[in-house]
C-alpha cells in the first residue's frame, strides 16, 4: 500500500521539502537593467531590512514603457529585484526600506501614473480608458484635410497649419513620452515616432507626418483596449465572489455583511441561486453546488453536512448554513487568482528570447537608419531628402512592439484559459514545457483510483482475538488520513468497534505506522515492512500473494515479534483515468505508474488503466529515483500525485501535477500545475493548450519579423511610405494581440 501518513505530518513535510531547482535559465548578461528585470524576488535571500513594494503603473501599456522603467531604475542603489506584470500593469520592486522615496521619485519622473499600492491589499485599480477619442477624432479630421488640401493645391501654409493641428491634437502624449525616453537615452517606440514625425515635418512631408501621428495614436488606443481583454480574463475571476453575505449574529438574527468583514467561524446562510462568498463547511442542509469556477466541472456536485464548499461557486438548489473556514483573502479562489497573477509575472522561455532579441534589435535598426540617412548622400551624391525620408520610414517600422507584446498576451491568455477549466499553471515556463512532455509518472491511490478503498478481507494469526485485532488496527489507522487506513477505520466504526488511545505514534514513510497501545507497541504496515522486521513466513507469503494478485492492497497488524492479523482492501479505478491514459498515448506521451503498493496490485491496476509500465513496492526515495532515471533518458518528464509520498518526485520532475488541489493549501503552493479536481483528463487538455500556445507564439513571431523584413526591402526600393509603415507596424501589433487572445476560447 502507499504509506499512511498523518495530516499534520504531511503538511509539515511538504512545507519543509527542499525546493527543486526549476529556475528559469538561459538569460545572458545584458547589463544592470536586464539583470534586475530577470532576477526573481526572493525574500529569503534579501537582507532583514529588505522589502517588496508593488506599484500600479497605468501608463505601462507596452514593453516600450517596461524597457524605459528598467533603464531608469537600474542606476538606483538599494534595489534587489524587479518583477514586471505587463498585462496587469504592475511592478514589484524588491528594495531596502531607505530606497523607496528614490524609487517613487524615479517612477514619477517618467510620468506613467505610477501609484504605490497598499501592501495589505495590493489590488491595482482599474486603469482609466486610454486616449481622448474626441481629440483623436479631431486630429483625424485635420490630418485628412491636410492630405486633401495638399493634393488639390500642393504645398502651402494651410497644409502646414492643418498638419501641425493634427499633430498637436493627436500626438502631444506621444511627444511627451518620446522626450522622456530620449532624455533617459532609451530608444523606444515613442522616441522613434517622435524623431520620425519631427523629421518628416522638417523635410516638408507635412501631411504625411500628420497622418502617421494620427494612425499611430489610433492604433495605440485600439491595442490598449484589446489588451484589456486579457486583463479582464483574470479580473473576471475576482468578480466571482459576492460582496456581501448573510451572517448569523450573536442574538440569532441574520444580517447582510460585507464579505471582507466576515471572519473564520462565522455562520452564513445561503439561498438557492446565490453565489457562495467564502470557503466553508456545511453545518445544516444540503444542495447541489456548481463548482465550475474552481474545478472546471461541468455538472453540479451534491454537498451535505460536513462537506467543504468554495467561494465563487453557485448554490444551484436547496438552502444551507455553513461555517466559514477561510477569510476573503485566503479563500481557494483568492489563492487561484494570486497564483495566476504570479504566473503572469514570470517569463516563459520564448518571452525571454524575444526580450533579449528586442534589446539588440532596436539600437541596431536605429544605427542602420542613421547610416541610410547619411552614407548614400555623402559617398554617392544621392539626394539628402530622399534618403532621410527612407531613414524615417525605417525608424517607424523598427519598433519591436508587435514582436514583444505577442508573447505575454499569448501566455496570459493560455494561463487564463487553463484556470477557467480548473487547471492552475504556476508559470509560462510550464505552459511551454507541457507540449514537449514525453513521460508522465502517475501515483495510484487517489490519482488513478478513487482513493476510497473498502475492506474486503480480514484474517487473524497466532490465535489473536479478531475483535481485539480489528480494534488495535483501527486505532492506528484512525491517526492517518491515507485512503487505505480510512477503509479499516470505517469498517471498524460501522461494526461499532471501540478504538483505544494510541501513544508514541510514529509514521514510517513508505512502510506504515506504529504506536503504543497499553503496554505494547504495535505496527500497522505493508508487506515490505514485515519482511524488514523479519517476521514473515512462507505460508503468509503465499496467502498475501494470492490477495495481491487479485489487485488488493494488504495491510498487516504486528507486534514486535509476530504478525497478528492482516487486512485486504480494494480500490476501484476511475473511468476518467482510463480515458486520460488513452488520450495521453494518443498525444505521444508514455505513462508509468509508481506506487508504494505491492507489485501484483500495481500490475492489476496498470492492466485496467493501460499504462505502459507499472512499478510497485516503492518508497518515496524510490519514486524519486525512478523520476531521475526517466530524466536521464532525455525529454520532459511529468509526475502526478496527491500525497507526501509523491512530494520528492513531484519536486524533481520537470512538471509536477497535484491532484485535487481545491481543498489543499500546500498543493496550490507547491505544485507546478494544480488540477483543482481529481480528473486526470485535465492533463491531456493541458498538453493540447500548451501546443496551441506554442503554435500561436510561432505564428506571431514569424508574422512580426516577416512584415518588418518586407518593409525593409520596400523601403530600400523606394516603395514604402511613412504612413504605410506605421499602419503595417500597428496592424501587426493588433493582429498578434487578437491571435493570442484566441487561446481564451480554447
Amino acid at each position: 500500500m502507499d504509506t499512511p501518513t498523518t495530516k499534520h505530518r504531511e503538511t509539515e513535510a511538504i512545507s519543509n521539502l527542499p525546493e527543486a531547482n526549476k529556475a528559469e535559465s538561459g538569460q545572458s548578461e545584458c547589463g544592470d537593467a536586464c539583470e534586475l528585470a530577470s532576477r526573481p524576488i526572493n525574500m529569503k535571500a534579501q537582507t532583514p531590512q529588505a522589502t517588496v513594494s508593488t506599484f500600479s503603473i497605468t501608463g505601462m501599456d507596452c514593453p516600450t514603457e517596461e524597457s524605459l522603467i528598467r533603464s531608469k531604475l537600474a542606476s538606483l542603489k538599494g534595489i534587489t529585484s524587479l518583477d514586471f506584470n505587463l498585462v496587469q500593469r504592475t511592478l514589484k520592486v524588491g528594495h531596502i526600506a531607505e530606497a523607496l522615496p528614490a524609487i517613487s521619485a524615479a517612477l514619477d519622473s517618467l510620468d506613467l501614473n505610477a501609484k504605490l499600492l497598499d501592501t495589505e491589499n495590493p489590488a491595482p485599480e482599474t486603469p482609466p480608458a486610454t486616449g481622448n477619442l474626441t481629440r483623436l477624432a479631431l486630429a483625424g479630421v485635420f490630418a485628412v484635410a491636410s492630405e486633401v488640401v495638399e493634393l488639390a493645391y500642393g504645398h502651402s501654409w494651410i497644409v502646414l497649419a492643418l498638419a501641425l493641428a493634427a499633430i498637436v491634437a493627436g500626438g502631444l502624449s506621444t511627444y511627451k513620452k518620446g522626450w522622456i525616453a530620449v532624455k533617459n537615452r532609451n530608444l523606444n517606440m515613442n522616441a522613434l515616432m517622435t524623431i520620425a514625425v519631427t523629421g518628416a515635418v522638417f523635410i516638408g512631408q507635412w501631411a504625411e507626418a500628420a497622418m502617421v501621428m494620427v494612425l499611430f495614436t489610433l492604433a495605440e488606443v485600439i491595442e490598449a483596449r484589446s489588451l484589456d481583454r486579457a486583463r479582464n480574463a483574470i479580473r473576471g475571476l475576482m468578480e466571482l465572489t459576492p460582496e456581501r453575505a448573510t451572517v448569523q449574529q450573536p442574538d440569532g438574527s441574520w444580517v447582510d455583511v460585507d464579505a471582507k468583514m466576515i471572519v473564520v467561524g462565522n455562520r452564513i446562510r445561503v439561498k438557492p441561486g446565490e453565489r457562495i462568498a467564502l470557503d466553508g463547511e456545511i453545518l445544516e442542509g444540503r444542495s447541489a453546488i456548481n463548482q465550475a469556477p474552481i474545478t472546471g466541472e461541468s455538472l453540479p456536485v451534491e454537498k451535505a453536512e460536513g462537506d467543504h464548499i468554495f467561494a465563487g461557486t453557485i448554490n444551484e438548489s436547496g438552502s444551507f448554513i455553513y461555517r466559514v473556514t477561510a477569510g476573503a483573502n485566503d479563500s481557494t479562489l483568492a489563492r487561484i487568482i494570486h497564483a495566476v497573477e504570479q504566473a503572469q509575472g514570470s517569463r516563459a522561455p520564448t518571452q525571454r528570447f524575444v526580450d533579449q532579441f528586442a534589446r539588440y534589435y532596436t539600437p541596431a535598426v536605429f544605427a542602420l537608419a542613421l547610416g541610410v540617412a547619411v552614407v548614400p548622400p555623402l559617398f554617392t551624391g544621392a539626394l539628402w531628402l530622399d534618403w532621410i525620408y527612407k531613414a524615417l520610414v525605417l525608424l517607424v517600422i523598427a519598433c519591436p512592439c508587435a514582436l514583444v507584446i505577442s508573447t505575454p498576451v499569448s501566455i496570459v491568455s493560455g494561463l487564463a484559459a487553463a484556470a477557467r477549466k480548473g487547471i492552475l499553471i504556476k508559470g509560462g515556463v510550464y505552459l511551454e514545457k507541457g507540449r514537449e512532455l514525453s513521460w508522465l509518472a502517475l501515483d495510484k491511490t487517489g490519482t488513478l483510483t478513487h482513493g476510497k478503498p473498502v475492506q474486503t478481507d480480514f484474517e487473524t494469526r497466532q490465535g489473536a482475538d479478531p475483535l481485539t485485532a480489528r480494534s488495535l488496527a483501527a486505532s492506528l489507522a484512525a491517526r492517518s488520513d491515507h485512503p487505505v487506513s480510512k477503509a479499516l477505520t470505517v469498517a471498524a466504526q460501522k461494526d461499532g468497534i471501540a478504538l483505544p488511545e494510541v501513544s508514541e505514534f510514529i509514521a514510517l514513510p513508505g512502510r506504515g505506522v506504529k504506536g503504543r497501545i497499553g503496554a505494547e507497541t504495535y505496527y500497522l504496515v505493508n508487506h515490505r515492512m514485515v519482511e524488514e522486521l523479519g517476521i514473515c513466513s512462507s505460508d503468509l507469503e503465499e496467502r498475501l500473494a494470492a490477495l495481491e494478485k487479485q489487485g488488493k492492497s494488504v495491510t498487516l497488524l504486528t507486534d514486535e515479534k509476530h504478525v497478528l492479523a492482516f487486512f485486504a482492501v480494494a480500490d476501484t479505478v476511475k473511468e476518467s483515468s482510463r480515458e486520460a491514459v488513452s488520450e495521453l498515448h494518443a498525444l505521444g506521451v508514455k505513462t508509468v505508474m509508481l506506487t508504494g503498493d505491492n507489485p501484483h496490485t500495481a500490475d492489476a491496476i496498470a492492466a485496467q488503466v493501460g499504462t505502459d509500465r507499472a512499478l510497485g513496492g516503492l518508497l518515496p526515495e524510490d519514486k524519486l529515483h525512478e523520476i531521475e532515471g526517466l530524466l536521464s533518458s532525455g525529454g520532459i518528464v511529468g509526475m502526478v500525485g496527491d500525497g507526501i509520498n509523491d512530494a520528492p518526485a513531484l519536486a524533481r520532475a520537470d512538471i509536477g501535477f497535484a491532484m485535487g488541489a481545491a481543498g489543499s493549501d500546500t498543493a496550490i503552493e507547491t505544485a507546478d500545475v494544480a488540477l483543482m479536481d481529481d480528473d486526470l483528463r485535465k492533463i491531456p487538455t493541458f498538453i493540447r493548450l500548451s501546443r496551441a500556445t506554442a503554435t500561436i507564439l510561432k505564428q506571431n513571431i514569424i508574422l512580426a519579423l516577416g512584415i518588418k523584413a518586407v518593409f525593409l526591402v520596400l523601403t530600400f526600393m523606394g516603395e514604402a511610405s511613412m504612413w504605410m509603415a506605421v499602419f503595417a507596424d500597428m496592424g501587426t501589433s493588433l493582429f498578434v494581440v487578437f491571435n493570442g487572445l484566441r487561446l481564451l476560447r480554447k
